[in-house]
């Protein structure tokens, strides 16, 4: 239901400019061009914002779909109130051949994630990923295109509209909107627009196509209103005093002229006195009198009415005032006589001024008490913990478990939803009752859990506050330490997280908590980018491993572990394979350790991937990446997970040698990265996968351009980052002919990851890179870093590291019989190698030291299916030179 303004009925004066603005947008919405947009109007309180959009729904009418919504002061901590006013009625609409719409047909996919959040749908288990709610909501408006056509969606009073609907408002307005067939008109108060609300109603200002700061109406043309209300015969004197008493303010304007006219009085001179007390009786004081005057009953339904807010249901406001229905029905219409309510069930107020009045009128302590009221009505009448939520939150703190238990609740509808901050405020209200000492640690750590995604400094407070209690239970008090250090990998912390593991698990008796515990120790430790001693940490972690079988995930998850600390060191590849296997339950992750379990995180089963990936295997490393692309995809995780299964999927594809599909998947991971914020842990894998694959295809500028966008220098990541940071900036400052920077950067990467142990020459390329580097002012050096890495391409056994080796070693040879001979050995060995781009590298090369017009044909085409440009015209031009020596 719309809430009706009475200046909607008179002209809409000194706002020319605005209307010819918005006809011209439904215009572009339901011509030809069928072009939407985004248009934002903004002001003090009553200066016109709802007549405007009243004025915009009669320009669409009958042209195109209109939804419309409003939030309301009392229930902005509702999660998508304003979403489910705004999209709801697109169920109840027939299609366009009149048969009726199914939310599971227009939702797809989609349903379990944006259903509950439209309230269509009970909640999933899990957290639901706020940013893929939002995802979801995109798609269904623009599946609702597709099936209703061009459409309008109208959000009046956007100050008070939830947080989750203005983000979503603010995500959807970064898309090209002009491309598609939506126009979305937002109003709001610029005053009352407080905290997260202001950035997002910012980033819409940003967007738009136009955005209105409207002001107050000049004398004039408050003079026309007074002339189109009461008649030309208005004077001169009686328009300027309307003036003086309203300062211009639209909505006062034609409350006041409303009231003349029920007064019956004359507009002129002599009446203009009287315009003062008139005009104070509808805002402030004035309302409160006129409304006492109505009697005690009748003040007390405005009240509960004020107390529910916004679409208030008349059996709720007749429970709150403890009266019958009759008496509750007799009450409504003296307040709709007195222009305070509109509508039957249900009601609104006329304005939210009105509303906002009679709020802030009620007397504190029976403000706090009806709240209290009103959460148990909407409890008993089946709402639900979450719908009663705005009311818990306004009860003084009183030690009441109950209220505790109800505030958990809805703090767990709301995270199912993917409404965290709302979850955040029901469990912060929560600890203040307080609870008791015994539920206490449990509410802090529900309160960790709830911040996790939007904000992990915040969740590394409140986990280690619930440790300090001291009132945990040993399994809990084990979950909290995991999520505690998963927050503070998240937060770059990579150090503290290892740390706070290693403490527990020092503290835990024998048993599976504690192995669960020195499993998390080892995680943490070996993802760190600098450690004290890894090569320690790696023969702990194999005695551990040694001789489990995989029977529980404690011990699936350590051979996880020790297959990729066996890739990192360069132990035989094979050996590591079946590691990895023994991990498997029937060729796949068993249960509890997938991609979207919370027990033990996504880390374990993408460092058992990238196990694969550099043991050749590459089929089985693109099956567990594409499957956590997909099971993201389907949980609607698509912040920084997402963006990490589409990195883990694009350098498949680089180790393939497909490198426009590795392009596109690892731009895209950053796209979603900085979705979800800027300098995070999955910027920097993303990023240096991609300045990896651009250097591939010989764009050196697009990835120069890439490391100064994403900060890819000193200091890096506190966690390791694949392949290996330092490495990859090394080859990128060469390819710039920055040739002292580069040997620096790689000689630091093969100080700091052989003193750890590990050797591993496809993860971390230094080797083969400062070698060719050094060549010609240290050639002696240059032989034992190539010796360097053949022995180690060599232990570890693929067909890829030793032709990589071999290519290095070839390069630095003189005299030409040994270049050719140890560049065929690369090419035989990379032949029987998944990685394409290496492939065609040695196949150029061997082409051009041996004269082989062939070999450098077969190279050039297999660089050309790679997308390696910077290869193929090295292939290119050795061909047309030894043409031209012909």
């Amino acid at each position: 239901m719309h809430r009706p303004e009475s200046e909607g009925t008179l002209p809409l004066l000194e706002r020319e400019p605005e209307l010819a603005a918005a006809a011209h947008a439904v215009d572009a919405l339901c011509g030809e061009s069928r072009t939407g947009g985004l248009l934002v109007y903004r002001g003090a309180a009553g200066l016109g914002k709802t007549a405007l959009l009243s004025e915009v729904r009669r320009l669409a009418d009958g042209r195109c779909a209109v939804w419309s919504a409003r939030g309301g002061e009392a229930v902005t901590p509702v999660p998508f109130h304003v979403v489910r006013q705004l999209l709801l009625p697109a169920f109840s609409t027939a299609g366009p051949a009149g048969e009726p719409l199914d939310a599971r047909d227009l939702l797809g996919g989609r349903y379990e994630i944006a259903g509950p959040a439209l309230g269509i749908a009970p909640p999933g288990e899990q957290h639901a990923d706020p940013q893929g709610v939002r995802d979801a909501l995109d798609e269904l408006v623009l599946r609702l295109t597709e099936v209703h056509g061009p459409f309008v969606l109208v959000v009046d009073d956007a100050q008070w509209a939830d947080l989750e609907t203005l983000a979503w408002l603010a995500s959807f307005a970064q898309r090209p909107l002009g491309a598609q067939p939506v126009l979305v008109v937002v109003a709001y108060r610029t005053e009352e627009a407080v905290g997260e609300a202001v950035r997002h109603l910012h980033t819409l200002g940003m967007a738009a196509k136009l955005v209105v700061s409207l002001r107050a109406l000049t004398a004039d043309a408050t003079a026309g209103l007074t002339r189109a209300a009461l008649g030309e015969e208005a004077d001169d004197p009686f328009c300027r005093e309307v003036w003086a008493v309203t300062g211009g303010n639209a909505y006062e304007t034609v409350e006041l002229l409303a009231k003349v006219r029920d007064a019956g009085l004359a507009p002129v001179e002599e009446s203009a006195d009287r315009l003062r007390a008139l005009g104070a009786s509808a805002r402030g004081q004035g309302l409160i009198a006129r409304l006492e005057e109505l009697g005690t009953a009748t003040t007390r339904f405005a009240w509960a009415a004020a107390i529910l807010g916004t679409d208030i249901s008349l059996d709720l406001a007749v429970s709150l005032a403890g009266m019958s229905h009759e008496e509750a029905d007799e009450c409504a219409e003296r307040l709709r006589a007195a222009r305070i309510l509109v509508g039957t069930d249900p009601l609104e107020f006329v304005h939210p001024l009105i509303a906002g009045a009679i709020y802030r009128a009620i007397p504190s302590g029976v403000r706090t008490a009806m709240h209290g009221l009103a959460a148990w009505a909407v409890t008993r009448s089946g709402r639900g913990a979450a719908a009663a939520a705005p009311h818990l939150l306004e009860v003084h703190p009183d030690g009441d478990a109950e209220l505790v238990e109800q505030l958990r609740e809805a703090a767990a509808e709301h995270l199912a939803v993917g409404a965290p901050d709302a979850a955040r405020r029901c469990l912060e209200r929560a600890l203040t009752e307080p609870p008791l000492d015994h539920v206490r640690p449990i509410v802090q750590y529900e309160l960790g859990c709830a911040t996790l995604l939007t904000s992990p400094a915040t969740t590394v407070a409140h986990l280690r506050a619930a440790l300090d209690t001291g009132h945990l239970d040993d399994s809990l008090r084990v979950d909290v330490v995991f999520r505690l250090s998963q927050a503070l990998i998240h937060n770059n912390q990579a150090g503290d997280a290892a740390h706070v593991v290693a403490t527990e698990a020092a503290r835990a008796e024998p048993g599976p908590d504690r192995m669960r515990l020195q499993a998390a120790h080892f995680l943490w430790e070996g993802v760190q980018a600098v450690e004290e001693d890894g090569p320690g940490r790696s023969r702990r972690l194999a005695r551990t491993a040694e001789g489990i079988t995989g029977r529980d995930n404690t011990e699936r998850v350590l051979l996880m572990l020790r297959a990729f600390d066996g890739t990192a060191r360069g132990e035989n590849a094979e050996e590591v394979v079946q590691i990895a296997d023994r991990a498997l339950v029937d060729g796949g992750l068993p249960a509890g350790i997938g991609w979207t379990d919370a027990a033990w995180g996504f880390e374990p089963p993408a460092l058992l991937g990238l196990s694969y990936a550099f043991a050749d295997r590459l089929d089985r490393a693109e099956s567990l990446f594409t499957e956590a692309l997909r099971a993201f995809e389907i949980s609607g995780w698509s912040g920084g997970h997402l963006a990490f299964a589409h990195a883990l999927v694009g350098y498949v594809h680089r180790r393939r040698g497909r490198l426009a599909d590795a392009e596109t998947y690892l731009r895209e991971s950053l796209r979603l990265a900085d979705r979800v914020g800027d300098g995070l842990p999955m910027h920097w894998d993303a990023a240096c996968m991609l300045i990896d694959t651009l250097l591939a295809r010989g764009r050196v500028d697009e990835a120069h351009e890439a490391a100064e966008r994403y900060a890819f220098t000193t200091p890096y990541s506190s966690s390791i980052v694949i392949p290996d940071a330092p490495s990859v900036r090394g080859r990128l400052l060469l390819a710039l002919g920055r040739k002292r920077e580069a040997v620096a950067e790689l000689e630091a990467a093969g100080r700091a990851l052989t003193s750890r142990g590990r050797h591993s020459v496809v993860m971390a390329p230094w080797a083969c890179d400062l070698a060719l580097a050094l060549a010609d002012e240290d050639p002696d050096r240059a032989a034992r870093l190539a010796s360097y890495a053949r022995d180690r391409a060599e232990r570890f056994g693929t067909h890829t590291a030793i032709g990589i080796a071999l290519c290095c070693a070839a390069s630095l040879k003189e005299d030409r019989e040994s270049r050719i001979a140890l560049l065929g050995q690369a090419v035989a060995h990379l032949e029987s190698s998944p990685c394409a781009y290496e492939r065609a590298a040695a196949r150029i090369e061997y082409g051009i030291a041996a004269g082989f017009p062939a070999e450098l044909s077969c190279g050039l085409e297999l660089a050309e299916s790679c997308g390696a440009d910077g290869l193929a015209r090295r292939a290119r031009t050795a061909l047309e030179a030894r043409h031209a020596q012909r």
